[in-house]
């Protein structure tokens, strides 16, 4: 893309529009798979929220374990706003070694086990995760190379789009066609911030919208790439 600052004004216009201004927040991340490799779309807004959030606390992890559970353990207990974004693989590699019961902490999953783990359908991910962490709910990121801009759920899988992002349900049989809610299909983004790109993406995840506008991801087309939040199935 040209300007880069057409991303940063879409994500963290995102983020304020569903959790508020991330200064309030401590932004730990746990993103290994990501951090091993260059040029991620999701490692640059990581690191802007990290940045922005100004906390001296804030910062990426990379299977750093003992470190990271310390410093959350400490953040939660202290009563600060704790955002832990991670890969779901190394979540569960956090929790298969330390068990915590945090009361001020938003655990973010980004999806994706990225061949380190066997593929889990989202309801055992998410339950493993609320146990190991001892929270009720697991909040999660949905967004792509391909796009400038994401969908965020705050539990259970259903995602809310930013007001430029709309989410269209294609016909698996004919690609021209759209479904009704509550009919899975393939997933149409249409994302407005993609102005100096394509900013009609059809996407090879499978899902369905609600009534509400609101929609979830239920898996890959078959023969699909395997690829980041879209490894989750429900």
């Amino acid at each position: 893309m040209k300007d880069l600052s057409l991303y940063e004004q879409s994500f963290r216009k995102g983020f304020e529009h569903f959790y508020g201004n991330v200064e309030d927040y401590v932004v730990l991340a746990l993103l290994p798979s990501y951090l091993e490799r260059t040029g991620s779309s999701l490692i640059t807004m990581v690191a802007d929220l990290i940045e922005r959030s100004g906390s001296q606390y804030s910062g990426f992890y990379l299977n750093e374990y003992d470190r990271l559970a310390q410093r959350l353990q400490t953040l939660d207990a202290s009563g600060k706003k704790v955002l832990l974004i991670g890969v779901s693989f190394a979540l569960l590699d956090l929790i298969a070694e330390y068990t915590f019961s945090l009361k001020n902490t938003i655990v973010m999953e980004t999806g994706g086990m990225k061949g380190r783990r066997k593929e889990l359908v989202r309801e055992e991910l998410h339950a493993m995760l609320c146990k190991g962490f001892g929270i009720e709910m697991i909040h999660s990121e949905y967004g792509m190379t391909e796009l400038l801009s994401q969908a965020y759920s705050a539990g259970k899988g259903i995602y809310k789009c930013v007001p430029w992002l709309k989410v269209l349900i294609r016909d698996t049989n004919d690609a021209l066609s759209y479904l009704p809610t509550g009919k899975t299909g393939g997933l149409n983004i249409i994302d407005l911030a993609n102005r100096e790109s394509c900013s009609f993406i059809a996407t090879q995840d499978l899902g369905k919208l609600h009534p509400d506008g609101t929609f979830e991801v239920l898996g890959r087309f078959d023969n699909a790439d395997i690829r980041g939040c879209n490894l989750l199935i429900s």
